[in-house]
């Protein structure tokens, strides 16, 4: 481990790529304390207090605070993850999509535009209902200085410039940084506000409302789900593969066994996203709505700390994981693209029977998937309530930045490994195998 982080420096173009990764951060963080022009940011951060556990409250955790103080990158990137996975859905339900997205590198920038188009009419949309909220005074009275159209073109424009911004920053990231540069503007957006929270937990240590016992518990916990979240992020059930002896041309291509992977987790942090924002929805409308049936609702079904919010919860994580699996892996397109190759699995016939078992084995792996999703969400939640942790770390954002993390230190170590350095594993140098 020692001696992988020390190789990072000798070699120039990984050194670069990551000085270059912090200072487009750097710059995304500086942005995010640029204020919207027209507007009153100090009456806008009171009404955010309020937001705990609402969609805006979400909606400001992956913007890193930007949207608490209506920065010029308040939307954040929500607006092209939102894109995105809009696009995937329409890729199954219209035939013209999917046939872009089987053309290869070419239809991949196909899509990647069509993304972009989409980013920038949902930010423009967007920015226009944040600009008439403020108006109307629903993020505190006086919050927009000089209320009219010219404000609200204002607003959307600089919104979505901000935006558009964010969008080309994650793609020079990738390009020429460390990393996939949208989740790494996420990651940045959410572990931005773990020193404030640390700061906050010894400051209760210090007034002795909160022991040194509970933080050593509270340690210890976080330790133990983190390295949960490892392990499973990792995992996968690997099918085996045999491929056929072929003879191509004068050349006789001897056959092997490889292995289809399958991940235990294949969905991502996707099901969490979606689950959150659609229970949180009704919370968010409750925060603008003074009818009692509605908050007694809210109350009795919608409380996070009640076991029926829970159970929902859990409910739809689970639907969304399976969900979303099946847009992500097809089994018969598995199973025909392993009959054309020319390999089999052992055991099984090729064709309908080598689908119906890559659906099996996907459908068990996914429950396993699920559950330990919902366990990593729901587990936060019972220790900020039942426990009084004075922070509260969503699993949502701990499955991204565990999951960010992992992506970053392997293309590091891939970076490390294919110039023959020592990676961040030990026994893994080249330089040896290669004399063998």
């Amino acid at each position: 481990m020692i001696g992988g982080v020390q190789n990072i420096g000798r070699i120039t173009e990984l050194r670069q790529r990551i000085l270059f990764t912090f200072a487009m951060l750097a710059v995304y963080r500086v942005g995010a304390f640029v204020v919207t022009p027209g507007i009153d940011p100090d009456v806008v951060g009171q009404f955010f207090e309020q937001l705990e556990g609402t969609v805006f409250g979400l909606f400001n955790l992956f913007s890193g605070g930007a949207l608490e103080q209506l920065s010029i990158f308040s939307l954040g990137i929500m607006p092209y993850i939102s894109a995105s996975i809009i696009l995937q859905l329409l890729t199954v339900v219209i035939p013209q999509l999917e046939q872009i997205k089987k053309e290869g590198e070419q239809g991949r920038k196909k899509l990647n535009q069509y993304t972009r188009y989409a980013t920038i009419g949902l930010a423009i949309f967007q920015s226009l209902l944040i600009a008439t909220a403020l108006e109307n005074g629903q993020f505190g009275e006086g919050a927009v200085l000089n209320p009219g159209w010219s404000f609200r073109l204002m607003c959307m424009i600089t919104l979505t410039t901000g935006t558009c911004f964010l969008m080309w920053l994650g793609e020079q990231i990738t390009e020429r940084g460390i990393g996939n540069g949208i989740s790494m503007i996420i990651f940045a957006s959410i572990i931005i506000g773990l020193p404030g929270a640390i700061t906050q937990l010894f400051q209760l240590v210090r007034t002795d409302q909160f022991s040194l016992v509970q933080v050593l518990f509270l340690a210890v916990f976080a330790v133990a789900v983190i390295g949960l979240v490892v392990v499973v992020e990792r995992g996968q059930r690997r099918i085996p593969v045999q491929h056929a002896r072929r003879v191509v041309g004068r050349r006789v291509q001897q056959g092997g066994m490889s292995y289809f992977p399958l991940r235990v987790n294949t969905a991502g942090v996707i099901p969490a996203i979606f689950a959150s924002s659609l229970l949180m929805f009704p919370l968010t409308i409750g925060q603008f709505t003074d009818s009692p049936d509605v908050q007694q609702f809210i109350d009795r079904y919608l409380d996070p700390a009640s076991v029926v919010y829970q159970f929902f919860y859990i409910g739809l994580i689970i639907f969304f994981c399976y969900f979303y699996t099946a847009i992500m892996i097809d089994p018969a397109d598995v199973a025909d693209n392993i009959k054309k190759s020319g390999a089999f699995i052992p055991g099984i016939r090729p064709g309908k029977k080598t689908a119906e078992h890559i659906d099996r084995v996907l459908t068990r792996v996914t429950l396993i998937g699920a559950l330990y999703m919902s366990a990593v969400c729901v587990l936060p939640t019972l220790l900020a309530v039942r426990a009084d942790v004075p922070f509260y770390f969503g699993g949502t954002a701990l499955l991204i930045v565990v999951g960010v993390g992992l992506d970053t230190i392997a293309q590091i170590e891939a970076h490390l490994v294919s110039r023959q350095y020592e990676g961040f594993a030990e026994g893994t140098r080249i330089r040896g195998r290669l004399s063998r």
